[in-house]
């Protein structure tokens, strides 16, 4: 797999250059990752699958990289794999042994000399490995949890004075070597039962990107307004992260099928429903991050 990461720090480049962005949407099982690529697919686009810490104990850190790897290779398609919200080394090495083409080390609680020294140590052990493997860092806590939430998470920055400072991102970039940075601009992980996420503050965009001069990455992408992503993007947001929507559609496409054939117990039946429901939800974002009509 390693062959195609530095492809991959070329596309999010281009895309940075077209003002669109590139999808990063998480996975725990093989049904989101049809969904998933089928959407990338139709709309002819490339897409990046992510795992966190704890979708890649479920599915399993070598299993989910040479799905992947196989997809691109049998549709000879830029479907990249991210180990998404990593934050330990031993995870990391994980992923990266396994042949992951990007690391995304998750040091946004963590105080900022303190950040800054774990991310160089994850970068220097990951470049002397694969140079062409990318690591993403975190600067600011944006909650820690896909899910649908009733209250802004304890701690998540929100306030203007938590967010992520443009003098910070340059030394952050510059003490640690990071390819991409995922910083705190005002948006949380997960989505609000009936109410959409908080406002992103699209100046601070401006800055940090000019600032800390490589790709930005927008986390916790769920829940946002369609005209806050594009100005997201337009401001200098280059790759987009989506993962409570993809586990809602999931939910929905599931029950949808259990209660059209109640006696169903064939999977391959049952499934095409959620894989449906998923890529219709991808779509609609790759749709919005890509600009198309």
């Amino acid at each position: 797999m390693t062959n195609q990461n530095s492809k991959l720090l070329e596309i999010i480049k281009k895309a940075e250059q077209d003002k669109v962005a590139v999808g990063h949407f998480n996975i725990s099982e093989c049904m989101a990752l049809k969904g998933i690529v089928k959407a990338a697919m139709e709309l002819n686009l490339p897409v990046i699958i992510g795992l966190s810490e704890g979708e890649q104990n479920f599915i399993g850190t070598k299993r989910a990289a040479l799905m992947v790897q196989s997809l691109r290779e049998e549709f000879n398609w830029p479907i990249f794999i991210n180990s998404d919200h990593t934050k330990s080394f031993e995870a990391v090495k994980k992923a990266v042994e396994a042949g992951f083409d990007s690391v995304h080390f998750d040091g946004g609680k963590l105080p900022f000399e303190e950040n800054i020294k774990k991310t160089k140590e994850v970068v220097e052990w990951v470049k002397s490995v694969n140079p062409n493997v990318l690591v993403e860092a975190e600067l600011g806590y944006l909650g820690a949890s896909s899910t649908i939430l009733k209250e802004v998470p304890k701690d998540a920055a929100i306030n203007p004075d938590d967010l992520t400072k443009p003098e910070q991102a340059a030394q952050f970039v510059k003490e640690t070597g990071v390819d991409l940075l995922a910083p705190a601009v005002g948006n949380i992980h997960g989505m609000f039962k009936n109410a959409p996420n908080p406002n992103i503050d699209i100046e601070r965009i401006k800055a940090l990107r000019e600032a800390a001069g490589v790709p930005l990455v927008l986390h916790g992408g769920s829940g946002i307004r369609d005209e806050e992503f594009t100005k997201a993007i337009d401001a200098g947001i280059s790759v987009i992260h989506i993962n409570t929507e993809i586990r809602l559609a999931w939910r929905q496409g599931m029950e949808k099928a259990l209660a059209e054939s109640p006696e169903e117990i064939t999977p391959y039946k049952i499934l095409p429903t959620t894989i449906e429901e998923i890529k219709k939800a991808v779509e609609k974002r790759m749709r919005l991050f890509g600009k198309i009509a």
